[in-house]
């Protein structure tokens, strides 16, 4: 994917602050680790494994800048907060919200909890992260942004599996209002397509 044009943010709600920031990108960094951070990484043109860590920890690592994000459950009648350095990804906390197709017989996988029965939309909030890019050309997320994320998985007969990740951006340094994306991934049979590439640091 080509970065796009320095100070493209068409459809992005900055303030004078984010166009600014965006506007201080230099195309020199193209390919740098800040457009691989959980405010962009799902939109980028990437491939997903998504596995369980743990009964409580769901992993999703992407090729596209050798990413892996972790997911959080709480345990029965815990809440959790965000823990240690902030990351790339930072801290995400998961839970099932209970409508919609099952997002687990996406992964084919028994065992486990996850907090509970795993069905329904999965809902992730993100916190605890340091700055990146909404886009390749430095579109700014501050390390105060929230990051909402709703992942429901889709099912076709004839269309195979998918799964749509909804993306709400929350981030009162750089955007005047949310910034909203979705994006769509289709199972593959098997992992012959994975291609790690790292990103620059």
């Amino acid at each position: 994917m080509i970065a796009p044009p320095k100070g493209d943010t068409l459809g992005i709600p900055f303030n004078q602050a984010g166009i600014a920031a965006a506007n201080a990108w230099d195309p020199s960094q193209d390919g740098r680790c800040e457009a691989y951070g959980v405010g962009g990484i799902m939109r980028m043109p990437t491939r997903v494994k998504i596995s369980w860590q743990d009964d409580l920890t769901l992993k999703v690592e992407t090729d596209a800048g050798q990413q892996t994000r972790l997911l959080h459950f709480a345990p029965p009648g815990q809440v959790l907060t965000a823990q240690g350095p902030r990351t790339l990804q930072g801290y995400s906390v998961a839970e099932w919200q209970r409508s919609g197709a099952a997002f687990d017989a996406f992964l084919e996988r028994g065992g486990g909890t996850g907090g509970g029965a795993r069905w329904g939309s999965l809902k992730v909030t993100t916190t605890n992260m340091l700055p990146g890019w909404l886009r390749r050309n430095g579109a700014p997320y501050s390390q105060n942004a929230v990051i909402t994320e709703h992942y429901t998985r889709i099912t076709h007969p004839d269309a195979g599996d998918w799964f749509v990740v909804t993306t709400v951006v929350d981030d009162p340094q750089y955007l005047q209002q949310q910034f909203i994306t979705s994006s769509n991934f289709k199972k593959e049979p098997n992992d012959s397509k994975w291609a790690p590439s790292p990103c620059k640091s």
